[in-house]
C-alpha cells in the first residue's frame, strides 16, 4: 500500500534526497524507494533504465528484484561508485556515462528492442551537495563549480564573474524564483569590480547582504540553484529526456520521474498530460481530433509524496514528487 501525505513545499536547492550512510560515501537511501519500486514493477525479463544513477540505490534494487538495468549518469565519481557497488550482479548491470538528455542514444547501443522501464531521479544528490570540492554547497566553502559532468566548460565562477547584470537577474529570477533578483545580480556586479569570486562562500555572503533569511533556508538558496541549473542545463536535459521516452518504452513500459522543485515538477506534468490526452480541440475546429502525440497513461492521478516515515527519517525527502505513466 503506498502512502502519501499533503506536500510540505519544495526545497529551494533541488536536492535529490538520497540520504549518505556514516561513512560519507555514494551509499545511499533513496528517497521514495517503495513507491518507485510500486511503479517501475521490475522483473525477471524486464529491463530498466535508470537515467540517472547517482548513488545506485533504486538500481540495486531493480536488480535486486531479477531484471536487467542500464545505468547512466554524467558524474564520473558516481558512475564509478556504482559500478564498483553493482558489480556483484554482472551482466544484469551495464552503465554509461552520459547525460540523461541522451537517453535515446543509450538505449539504442544497449536495448535496440526498447525498455520495460525509465526512471528519472532529478536534482543534485547529497553526495555531490556535501562534497564542499564540488563547489554546490552553501555551508562549506569550495571552489564556484557546480558541474555534474567536470569535462563541461561552464562554471557558476564564469557566470557570476562575467555576465552582465540584466541577465544575472533574469537568471536568477527565472530558474531561482528569487524575488529579489536585481538587487542581488547588482550585489555581485558591483561586488566583483572589486575582486572576482572564487569561493562559494564569498558569494553566499555577498547575496545574504540583500536578501533577508526566512526561517532555516539560507538567503543565497535560490540563487545557487539558479546558476546550478543553469550551469548543468537542467531543464533543457529533462525536456530532452522526457521527449525520448516514448520511442524507447515497450508497450506497457513505465516511466517514473521524481522531481524536487515546482521547475521540474511542471515540466512533468505537462508533459504527460499533452502526451496522455486522446483528443485535442482548438477554437477554430469544428470538432475535436485525435491526438497525434498521445503515447501514455498516466497512473498517477496526483504526485505522489514521502509519508510521515520518511519525511521523519530523511528531512529532505519533503519535496520529492513522484509521478508515474504507462506507455500505450
Amino acid at each position: 500500500m503506498l502512502l502519501a501525505m499533503p506536500g510540505l513545499g519544495h526545497p529551494l536547492f533541488s536536492v535529490s534526497a538520497e540520504r549518505a550512510d556514516t561513512a560519507g560515501g555514494f551509499h545511499h537511501v533513496p528517497v521514495l524507494f517503495e513507491e518507485t519500486l510500486h511503479y517501475l514493477a521490475p522483473a525477471p525479463g524486464k529491463t530498466i533504465l535508470d537515467a540517472t544513477l547517482g548513488g545506485a540505490g533504486h538500481a540495486e534494487a531493480v536488480l535486486g528484484r531479477g531484471a536487467r538495468v542500464i545505468g547512466i549518469d554524467r558524474d564520473p565519481a558516481a558512475l564509478a561508485n556504482a559500478v564498483v557497488r553493482l558489480r556483484s550482479h554482472g551482466e544484469a548491470f551495464v552503465s554509461r556515462r552520459a547525460n540523461f538528455a541522451e537517453l535515446a542514444k543509450v538505449t539504442e547501443e544497449l536495448a535496440p528492442n526498447g525498455v520495460d522501464g525509465v526512471l528519472m531521479d532529478l536534482g543534485v544528490s547529497s553526495h555531490q551537495l556535501d562534497s564542499a570540492e564540488r563547489g554546490f554547497s552553501l555551508r562549506s566553502d569550495g571552489p564556484l563549480d557546480m558541474r555534474m559532468d567536470p569535462s563541461e566548460e561552464l562554471t557558476a565562477g564564469e557566470i557570476v564573474n562575467t555576465w552582465e547584470v540584466e541577465d544575472l537577474a533574469n537568471l536568477i529570477f527565472e530558474l531561482g524564483e528569487e524575488r529579489r533578483s536585481r538587487a542581488v545580480a547588482r550585489a555581485i556586479v558591483q561586488r566583483r569590480e572589486e575582486k572576482a569570486f572564487e569561493r562559494t562562500l564569498d558569494l553566499a555572503d555577498c547575496v545574504a547582504s540583500v536578501v533577508k533569511q526566512v526561517g532555516r533556508t539560507h538567503p543565497a538558496t535560490r540563487t545557487f540553484q539558479a546558476l546550478r541549473m543553469r550551469v548543468n542545463r537542467e531543464l533543457e536535459s529533462i525536456e530532452e529526456a522526457l521527449e525520448s521516452v516514448a520511442a524507447i518504452l515497450k508497450p506497457g513500459g513505465r516511466l517514473v520521474v521524481i522531481s524536487f522543485h515546482s521547475l521540474e515538477d511542471r515540466l512533468v506534468k505537462r508533459f504527460m498530460q499533452r502526451r496522455s490526452k486522446k483528443e485535442i480541440d482548438r477554437p477554430e475546429w469544428p470538432e475535436a481530433r485525435p491526438n497525434p502525440e498521445l503515447a501514455f497513461n498516466i497512473l498517477t492521478k496526483r504526485p505522489v509524496v514521502a509519508a510521515k516515515g520518511e519525511l521523519d527519517e530523511n528531512p529532505r525527502s519533503r519535496s520529492a514528487k513522484l509521478r508515474a505513466a504507462e506507455r500505450i
